[in-house]
């Protein structure tokens, strides 16, 4: 891995805006929820699909680069003891500490992102119950960096049941070996036999978050597929997503997004 330029992602990343990220990618259009055509609603049945099949469950599930979203977790709340959030960058844990404590009344509005996954999960569900009890799971919110050979240093245990990771280490990672090097990095979190979540951008070499442009390593399928089986994983299921003209507004210049879940070997 190149220091200087994981260094250079890290310097790149300290203009970072939240607020900005969440306008470009969790507001319409990205965010509507008439149709899985949409890109938001597609991620959400991707992970509603895949923790509807029972199998992904247990104590801790570990979420890597939360960033200042908690979609990504609400499927997985119903399966887990205690979920635990992780971002390189203070702003995004403040972001994730503030929506569980619910100190930020202005800010951002997860309310149609956790009623669509009621809507798709189909268990009448209501969603303020939902809502609370991915609060109440969330118990640790912890700094990470996905780029040192144990992430989370001495801040866990044990290793989790699951991991969720979503847009973070393409976007963190200056080349394809140093997204390998992360993956192997972040896999030494999970158990054997654990399973791991992955959502993912295709084919994008940066995205914008206010005064922030961040590079991102362009990944086709097949690199994904190679890069989690180099790193020791069965691959259990991959999807793709072609993003739709409409959907390309300028904030990025992603083709598409991809969605793995992935087994660590036993």
């Amino acid at each position: 891995m190149c220091t200087s330029g994981v260094a250079a992602v890290a310097e790149s990343y300290k203009t970072f805006n939240p607020s900005a990220y969440l306008q470009n990618n969790y507001m319409p259009p990205r965010a509507t929820f008439t149709s899985e055509e949409f890109a938001v609603p597609w991620k959400l049945r991707c992970l509603a699909d895949s923790f509807a099949t029972g199998e992904i469950y247990g104590h801790t599930l570990i979420d890597v680069g939360t960033g200042p979203t908690i979609y990504q977790l609400l499927s997985a709340c119903d399966y887990f003891e205690e979920i635990v959030a992780t971002d390189y960058l203070e702003v995004n844990r403040e972001a994730i500490r503030r929506w569980v404590h619910g100190e930020d009344p202005g800010g951002f509005d997860w309310s149609p992102f956790i009623q669509h996954t009621c809507r798709i999960e189909g268990k009448g569900e209501p969603w303020k119950e939902k809502e609370q009890k991915l609060k109440r799971k969330l118990k640790k919110i912890l700094p990470i960096d996905v780029h040192q050979p144990n992430p989370l240093g001495s801040l866990l245990s044990q290793p989790a049941d699951a991991l969720v990771s979503a847009f973070c280490l393409e976007a963190v990672s200056p080349d394809r070996p140093s997204f390998d090097r992360a993956l192997q990095n972040v896999s030494t979190l999970l158990k054997p036999g654990g399973h791991f979540l992955m959502i993912g951008g295709l084919e994008e070499s940066f995205y914008l978050a206010g005064e922030a442009k961040l590079s991102v390593v362009p990944l086709g399928e097949v690199d994904v597929k190679e890069s989690f089986a180099q790193s020791g994983y069965h691959i259990r299921n991959f999807r793709s997503y072609i993003m739709p003209p409409s959907l390309k507004v300028g904030v990025d210049d992603v083709q598409g997004i991809f969605f793995i879940h992935a087994q660590k070997a036993a």
